[in-house]
């Protein structure tokens, strides 16, 4: 299993073996190797494809005991010259010209372009392509196309900044040749449920009939809700704890910082974050 190393605002994340990066496209993944250079002696992107079933994987279908939950978390544990920072940024894509969110055709040229022009290898799920990775960043597609990053454990808030800003650089470069646009709102503001496309991943498929089965609200919070995350390391039960109780107080706080999701299906819904009710 891999490595509970990190702590999300709120709530704990499963994390990168013994890392505190973002949480997507972690486990279940081989590297192929890469292919020869181009002829201009550019790199050019690989690919990433699922791993078979393991025997480890296969023990997974086996009830869990609240032991294993302990064990796994506090395999977790590093020393504090050990700890890092990942944060994981979520966006909206949008067709400049309709408006409407960008279909999975959209998205896979996206990630085509990025992986041909700034060198991220593919992630393949079947024939498509579900996301990039590069050293230890991935780019992957939340339920409803949202774009995220879930980036590298690094050692400073500076560096994750510097990090966020050359993703969006290269997103904006790549999109804008494709007549797509990015929006960082917490909750979709023009489109209703139905409009949303779905991606072709299959554990989202899972998902989307599981949710309405245990709640209202949770297919909205599939399609229609963005978020920026932090993840940290900690030392021990106690740290994780302190950091944990630490994170549920400075809640309301931040939302009231960054609140940006006053609107939905294209009117005000009465909140200035809407998507802290969807989440919570």
């Amino acid at each position: 299993m891999a490595v509970a190393s990190r702590l999300a605002v709120a709530r704990v994340v499963q994390p990168d073996c013994g890392a505190a990066g973002g949480r997507k496209g972690r486990q279940g993944f081989a590297v192929v190797g890469l292919p020869a250079a181009g002829r201009r002696g550019r790199r050019r992107g690989g690919a990433v494809a699922a791993s078979p079933p393991t025997e480890e994987a296969a023990k997974l279908t086996e009830p869990l005991t609240k032991e294993d939950l302990v064990a796994y978390l506090a395999s977790g544990c590093k020393p504090k010259e050990d700890w890092r920072i990942g944060t994981e940024h979520e966006k909206f894509g949008f067709d400049v010209e309709t408006l409407r969110p960008i279909t999975y055709d959209q998205i896979s040229a996206i990630l085509n372009g990025l992986s041909e022009r700034f060198e991220w290898d593919k992630i393949m799920e079947e024939n498509h392509v579900i996301g990039l990775k590069q050293g230890k960043q991935n780019i992957s597609l939340e339920p409803g196309g949202q774009f995220e990053l879930s980036g590298a454990p690094l050692e400073t808030l500076h560096q994750t900044c510097a990090e966020v800003n050359s993703h969006l650089y290269q997103v904006k470069a790549v999109g804008e040749e494709l007549g797509v646009g990015f929006l960082g709102m917490g909750f979709q503001p023009k489109w209703a449920l139905a409009d949303i496309p779905i991606m072709p991943k299959g554990r989202y498929e899972i998902m989307r009939n599981y949710m309405p089965k245990v709640g209202t609200l949770g297919l909205d919070m599939m399609f229609r809700t963005c978020t920026v995350q932090v993840n940290l390391d900690f030392s021990s039960e106690q740290d994780m704890i302190r950091k944990f109780r630490a994170s549920l107080a400075l809640q309301p706080i931040a939302t009231a910082i960054f609140a940006n999701s006053p609107f939905k299906e294209g009117k005000p819904n009465g909140f200035l974050s809407l998507m802290q009710p969807y989440l919570d």
